[in-house]
Order: C-alpha cells, then structure tokens, then sequence
C-alpha cells in the first residue's frame, strides 16, 4: 500500500491502525469509478473515485472528495477504519454527532421557544430605550 502524495508517516500510521482493527488489504474489493461534480475534465476522464468492500463485515466505503487517486485511496481506507472501529466500539461515531448537532442547529423553534424568544429581545429593546439620553428642554 504506497499512496503518492501521502507522507510516509500518516501511510504507516495507517497501516497500523488497520491491522490493529484486524483489516487486511486481502480483505478488501478495491475498484475505481470515475468522478463526477468538482473538477471539470480532468475528474471526467479519468477513475479517481474510489470504491471499498470490506468482504467480512460486509462495509462499503466510496470516496471523490480530491482530483488525485493516491490521495482518495488514502481517505477512503481511513474512512472504512472509521466505519469499523465504530462498529466493533458499539458507540456513536463523531460525524454522526456532528451532523445531529448541525440538525438541532437548523431545526425550526416551537411555538413556545419563539415566543420566548421575541419576549426576551423586547425585554432588552426596552432596557436600550430607557439608558437612552433624556434630550434637556432648555437646549431648544
């Protein structure tokens, strides 16, 4: 597994990691598709997405997020890593906590919290008015 424009430190970290977890390369279906979206002719014409199996767990893994293979070959098996530490922990994994969290961001408020809401900003528009500068009668 030699990835081109990945540092030989984060390939070997890597490699480590997956054998910690009990992946092995022989364990893995490999194929290359070609891209689509970001990148114009150069992802068109050539397979730089990347596509995993992992046969005993059954996880599949597709990845298009750069131009280059070598780099996509590498996202792609620290993705599958990921999936499967998370299966074999059993706990939530972070990307599904962050996009729950941004959910909860973006949902509409109820009734009550929007009214709540507006009840607090009219609260402080009242204390702003009341510090505003008495204008003195006698200027005029």
């Amino acid at each position: 597994m030699f990835f081109l424009t990945v540092s030989r430190e984060k390939e070997e970290a890597l490699k480590k990691r997956m054998e910690a977890l009990g992946i092995f390369e022989s364990d893995i279906i490999e194929k290359f598709i070609r891209s689509g979206g970001h990148g114009g002719q150069k992802v068109n014409k050539t397979a730089t997405c990347v596509y995993l199996k992992h046969v005993p767990t059954e996880v599949e893994v597709k990845c298009q997020r750069e131009r280059s293979q070598a780099v996509n070959r590498y996202i792609a098996r620290r993705i599958l890593a990921d999936k499967i530490e998370n299966m074999i922990e059993g706990r939530e994994s972070e990307e599904r906590k962050r996009i729950e969290k941004i959910r909860r961001q973006k949902r509409k408020r109820s009734q009550r919290a929007k009214k709540k809401m507006l009840e607090e900003k009219r609260k402080q528009s009242q204390k702003k008015k009341e510090r505003r500068e008495i204008p003195d009668p006698n200027e005029y």
